[in-house]
């Protein structure tokens, strides 16, 4: 049962919400050049991101990761391999597409004004003077770096601002209901007619979870499109201490335990989510498309050679929020 419940890092920069896996944009991958210079990493027409612009956002992703999750993450030899290649790869997918979508922005003829432009100047000032000598050392930045980056973000976020404009932004209280539950998940037939019989002798629902769940939980709580449709059908037609018959699905049976139909806090925050969703879509109907007109090289042979290290000196996790203080338009 799928409850829509991540863990994750989020930017305050609402282009972090926008995902590409791996290093591709979209559906068109990188072609490996081995005629780049050292210090580029990929080149997007004529547009190229350089090593320390790529440290940049390498570092803060880094930083956040330690802050949540623990420095010691990166220090466990079974999970740093995997978390390295992650974060290096979120850090291109995101960079590739911030500059596809300035070259977008180009197309519709969108710009930064003298404004944002000053905007922008004033927070890579103050990103940059937040850095120690170490950390400007270890990611060979320079002021100039940073401008570039936030440059390329506001320009990309009026894109996203530009293309999303029309979409419809009122969320039904219904479409968005969150509700609380407790289930019990069997893949066997024959344990399923188990619990529909104890439960309908009048079974506690969770002294029947506690000897027959399967699922890693029996708390729970999932607006509409967070579980399987013959789920939702059923649970959100339940009310208050309502048990649901038996619910059989593709992965096996759902037993529900309705314990609050309508959670007003988690709902207004799931209409949130809708409509980000929404605005996301409108979006990719015009991006996607634009990508495959976008010729790209990508240096993995230097990229190859970046490795996130430990470094007590270096902690900046905070080029997001800069960007947010001063370019949130």
């Amino acid at each position: 049962m799928k409850t829509g419940v991540k863990s994750k890092i989020v930017g305050v920069c609402i282009l972090v919400l926008l995902s590409l896996g791996g290093c591709k944009m979209g559906d068109a991958k990188f072609i490996v050049s081995s005629d780049s210079l050292n210090n580029e990493v990929f080149k997007i027409k004529e547009e190229i991101c350089t090593l320390p612009q790529a440290r940049v956002i390498l570092t803060n992703y880094q930083n956040m990761y330690a802050t949540v999750y623990g420095i010691d993450l990166w220090e466990q030899k079974s999970q740093s391999n995997d978390l390295e290649e992650y974060v290096k790869d979120l850090t291109i997918s995101r960079l590739a597409q911030i500059v596809a979508m300035d070259y977008l922005a180009q197309e519709r003829e969108i710009s930064l004004t003298d404004d944002e432009k000053e905007k922008i100047k004033k927070a890579a000032e103050d990103y940059y003077d937040s850095l120690n000598d170490t950390e400007k050392e270890y990611m060979q930045v320079k002021q100039a770096d940073i401008e570039k980056l936030y440059t390329r973000y506001g320009l990309a976020n009026k894109l996203y601002t530009f293309l999303t404009q029309g979409v419809n932004d009122e969320v039904s209280d219904e479409e968005a209901r969150v509700m609380e539950a407790q289930q019990i998940f069997v893949s066997d037939k024959n344990k399923a007619e188990e619990v529909q019989q104890q439960l309908s002798e009048g079974g506690d629902f969770l002294t029947v979870a506690n000897l027959y769940n399967e699922a890693a939980e029996t708390e729970v709580s999932f607006g509409k499109n967070d579980v399987v449709a013959e789920v939702a059908e059923a649970a959100f037609a339940l009310e208050n201490d309502q048990v649901s018959e038996k619910i059989k699905t593709e992965d096996g049976f759902y037993f529900i335990k309705c314990t609050n139909h309508y959670h007003q806090e988690k709902t207004d925050a799931n209409k949130s989510v809708i409509l980000e969703n929404r605005r996301k879509e409108a979006f990719d109907d015009v991006y996607q498309e634009f990508l495959t007109s976008l010729p790209s090289e990508f240096n993995e042979k230097v990229w190859r050679k970046v490795r996130v290290e430990i470094n007590e000196e270096v902690k900046t996790d905070n080029f997001f929020q800069i960007y947010e203080k001063y370019c949130n338009w």
